[in-house]
């Protein structure tokens, strides 16, 4: 191969920032409402447990378009199919600025969910494209980013926004962002490798001809129905661990902002910036166990011992509040890590062990099933609150299924062939270490 070994390849350059920043904007219209709960409740009249409701009902319509999105993406087009959410999601996210009544914002939230509900499913399968097997982890790591990303970026500027203005600005100025991004998304997208003319010849065919051998291997290997193949049990003990982990990381990000606004004396902006932190932390896990996992060849152990160690620092920021805010928050700020670190890893998991005919569709519905945790897990933290009066025994639930999630990982089986595609491809040379 012609091409300097030292020479980041385009992929990585190209594929990974454009879908970073989609799915970034799409996390930021998801989330951006946990900062202003405080004040849509006030406005809006809500008790906690209905801004609960309001804030996790979003995840019912998430359960849209999972499956059949996955399948579309990965039998019709991901760019096409994602083009098309880009603009109805916006749609949603504009209407949400607009709401006037508890109910008008549970529909408009529930059908954002069902707007961006293809998204994440048809990315994971844009990626698997585009990235082999001895890349995965270390891809889905750099793109899975935008999730911490999102909160260290808008979290300030939401905060700015929320002191400087109100939250119907912030929903609909940040509800406008999608319309801006599909001009990008349409010009640097593409399906697949076969399609990109910007990418060196050589570095194409090596990639195309590896991701096919990959692709007919696991056929080979597990020839079998397409119903059989969905409703094996590692499918639903993967949406077991992915239910339990997103409980506790969505819990933490919705309900966090309204725990530190117990604390007086702390301004939106101020809550902002302290609220990026664990997010900080989060992005840092998400690179290093990434790489690590693609160096090591391994999923499933990286994943679940990763979640423990997030479960646990929240546990520990309940012991501790009591003596020391400083010290409860720095916990608060490690279970960053165990929140999204395992995310690359994890997500490696299906694409190695299951059919290219299903992969889509797995992912679509262990994603659909998990998240209804981020559904739960709000309204059951609210729940706690409205009865205790406090967020202690709210965040003591979030580490205990955090922790639930990391020893269900630990029954997954996954593929323990080493990373030979390192030494086989010459591309491997050219992607980030």
């Amino acid at each position: 191969m012609s091409a300097n070994p030292n020479q980041i390849s385009q992929r990585w350059l190209r594929i990974i920032p454009v879908a970073l920043v989609m799915y970034t904007i799409a996390f930021i219209d998801r989330t951006n409402i946990s900062l202003a709960l405080p004040r849509i409740s006030h406005d809006l009249h809500l008790n906690p447990q209905q801004a609960g409701n309001v804030a996790g009902i979003f995840y019912w319509g998430y359960l849209a378009l999972q499956i059949p999105g996955g399948h579309l993406a990965k039998h019709w087009s991901p760019k096409k199919f994602i083009s098309v959410l880009l603009v109805a999601w916006a749609i949603c996210a504009v209407g949400c600025g607009f709401a006037r009544t508890y109910h008008e914002m549970l529909v408009l939230r529930l059908l954002l969910g069902v707007s961006e509900s293809g998204v994440f499913p048809a990315t994971l399968i844009l990626l698997s494209h585009w990235f082999t097997r001895a890349e995965r982890a270390r891809a889905n790591a750099m793109w899975l980013l935008c999730l911490p990303g999102a909160v260290v970026i808008s979290s300030p500027i939401s905060g700015w926004v929320l002191d400087h203005w109100n939250w119907r600005s912030m929903l609909i100025a940040e509800g406008s962002l999608p319309f801006l991004w599909l001009i990008v998304w349409l010009i640097m997208i593409q399906d697949n490798p076969g399609q990109a003319k910007w990418l060196p010849q050589p570095e194409r065919e090596a990639v195309v001809t590896e991701l096919h051998q990959e692709s007919t291997s696991l056929e080979r290997v597990q020839g079998e129905s397409y119903l059989r193949a969905l409703l094996k049990p590692q499918v639903f003990l993967l949406a077991a661990v992915y239910f339990c982990f997103v409980s506790g990381q969505m819990g933490l990000l919705f309900w966090l902002p309204s725990a530190m606004a117990t604390f007086k004396g702390m301004s939106s902006l101020s809550t902002g910036f302290l609220f990026t932190l664990p997010f900080i932390a989060a992005c840092i896990a998400l690179i290093a166990v990434g790489r690590h996992s693609d160096r090591a060849g391994e999923r499933r152990l990286h994943a679940a011992a990763v979640m423990a160690f997030g479960g646990c620092c929240i546990l520990a920021a309940v012991a501790t509040i009591h003596y020391s805010l400083a010290l409860a928050f720095a916990f608060i700020t490690l279970s960053g890590v165990g929140s999204y670190g395992p995310m690359g890893a994890f997500w490696a998991i299906p694409t190695e062990m299951m059919p290219a005919k299903i992969v889509g569709s797995v992912m679509g519905f262990v994603n659909a099933l998990g998240n209804l945790g981020a559904y739960f897990a709000p309204l059951i933290v609210g729940a706690l609150n409205k009865r205790t009066g406090n967020f202690y025994s709210g965040f003591l639930f979030l580490g205990l299924i955090t922790l639930a999630a990391a020893t269900l990982c630990l029954w997954l089986k996954t593929s323990s062939t080493p990373n030979e595609s390192q030494v086989a491809l010459p591309l491997a040379n050219s992607s980030p270490p």
